[in-house]
């Protein structure tokens, strides 16, 4: 099969031809048709991810396919279904080896570019938001890169689920993206205080962070007593420190996250979180916002999307 393989680190990746894995007990074959790509999938590349598979591998955290094959003891799953599923590398090749339990169907609604698009930027925001930081009907929610492929899907929820959304990205043409998406408030990082204009609104009672550095460092200072802060990821290249003293004047509790974890130590709550992101989907709440397709061989331009920061929304590799 054919597979993008990184071969050494922070250099661009391979198109090569590896032999189909074959799928052991509890597992499921899966004929790849698209993988959604993330800020991760760029960090693996360097080795600078939380996790480092060990050379060659292939990159791709979240892919949707086809079921061709079974492995011993796979039960609730057939030869021919339509999934998608976090499978944390591998979605960029033709084919993968997962374990059944991560694999959630999507229904013929759901074209399988919208699903390759769909599992972590919403599983992300909807687990963050929902099980992490409790977000209420009423609260005020801002969210950081908001017009990147996970802030987006934060602003389309927090907005569903009730919350008064403060939209943060650079320039124009990106925070209008965001007031489509459902984003009351905007703030251009480029050019606003981010400090001065959420105090100006009131303060946040929620922060979604994927940037960190001084943006973290601005939102955390305009907090609500007992606000709560979401640090998903440092996008910025800077992982901010935190005051404890400040902490602890406003009762603030910063809560981290990673998908990843959920995927290993739990992941009912990510089954349980797509099967209601997928009812949404299917009566027209949500829709995933995909800026670019492009096929396997251009994997490589497609993830300078992201490390160029040119993408709003996801950009997603059509494998066959």
């Amino acid at each position: 099969m054919r597979a993008m393989q990184v071969t050494a680190y922070d250099t661009p990746m391979i198109l090569t031809d590896i032999d189909v894995p074959v799928p052991g007990g509890g597992e499921v074959l899966v004929r790849i048709d698209t993988c959604g790509l993330n800020f991760g999938d760029t960090l693996m590349i360097k080795g600078s991810y939380q996790e480092k598979p060990p050379l060659p591998f292939t990159i791709g955290m979240e892919l949707a396919g086809t079921v061709v094959g079974l492995g011993a003891d796979v039960q609730g799953m057939t030869e021919g279904q339509r999934i998608a599923a976090y499978a944390g590398a591998g979605g960029l090749a033709e084919y993968a080896v997962l374990p059944a339990q991560v694999c959630v169907p999507i229904p013929n609604a759901m074209t399988s570019v919208d699903a390759a698009a769909f599992l972590v930027a919403y599983g992300t925001s909807h687990v963050a938001l929902d099980y992490k930081a409790r977000l209420q009907p009423g609260e005020r929610l801002l969210v950081l890169g908001a017009a990147g492929g996970v802030g987006l899907t934060a602003v389309e929820l927090g907005k569903l689920m009730g919350a008064e959304v403060i939209a943060c990205a650079r320039g124009s043409d990106k925070l209008e993206i965001c007031r489509t998406a459902g984003a009351e408030h905007l703030i251009d990082s480029d050019t606003q205080d981010i400090r001065e204009v959420v105090k100006a609104l009131g303060g946040a009672d929620v922060v979604y962070d994927p940037i960190g550095g001084d943006q973290f460092k601005a939102a955390f200072r305009a907090c609500n007593p007992e606000g709560r802060l979401l640090p998903l990821g440092f996008a910025s290249g800077d992982v901010p420190q935190i005051p404890a003293n400040i902490l602890l004047v406003k009762n603030i509790s910063v809560m981290g996250f990673y998908l990843g974890g959920f995927a290993k130590l739990k992941p009912g709550i990510l089954t349980d979180s797509f099967k209601t992101l997928v009812e949404w989907y299917v009566a027209a709440k949500i829709k995933p916002h995909v800026s670019t397709v492009m096929p396997l061989e251009q994997a490589n331009e497609a993830l300078d999307l992201l490390r160029s920061r040119k993408a709003t929304g996801k950009v997603v590799v059509q494998v066959s």
